[in-house]
């Protein structure tokens, strides 16, 4: 149905190296990442963070398109992502874990009905399909 590109370049090698992201639509153009924009503080972005959002975006669609099915008309959804990258036992890393937080203003649905809307929504965005990493999700109704 649609596909939508992502591009990298990395010039140099390990630690020292330098990289820089785009994106199809050009929102990110020559974005720089690198090593120390993804284990350390250094300003940047990094591919954890970018699934991160992705996650979240999907997710909060996801959940928008349940609630208007639903019948409702109204709301906010504030989503946050934290997706965990960790040292593995090979000397390499591996993304453990995407976790959703969830803060929801929806008048006049009932806290059962959010919560099964929310859950059907995690499991099915297709970000999540995709990762197919253990992920959770806390979601509240404020």
């Amino acid at each position: 149905m649609t596909t939508r590109t992502g591009s990298a370049r990395y010039e140099g090698l390990g630690q020292e190296g330098r990289g820089h992201v785009s994106t199809q639509s050009g929102v990110l153009t020559d974005q720089f990442y690198g090593f120390n924009t993804r284990f350390g503080d250094e300003e940047g972005t990094n591919p954890e963070e970018l699934i991160a959002a992705a996650h979240a975006g999907c997710f909060t669609m996801a959940l928008s398109f349940a609630l208007a099915r639903a019948g409702f008309s109204e709301g906010t959804i504030d989503t946050e992502a934290a997706v965990k990258l960790e040292q593995d036992g090979e000397g390499g890393f591996t993304i453990t874990r995407s976790d959703l937080t969830l803060i929801a203003k929806v008048p006049g649905i009932a806290e059962e009905q959010f919560q099964a809307l929310a859950e059907s929504a995690h499991l099915n965005c297709p970000v999540s399909k995709l990762l197919k990493a253990e992920s959770a999700l806390s979601a509240t109704l404020a």
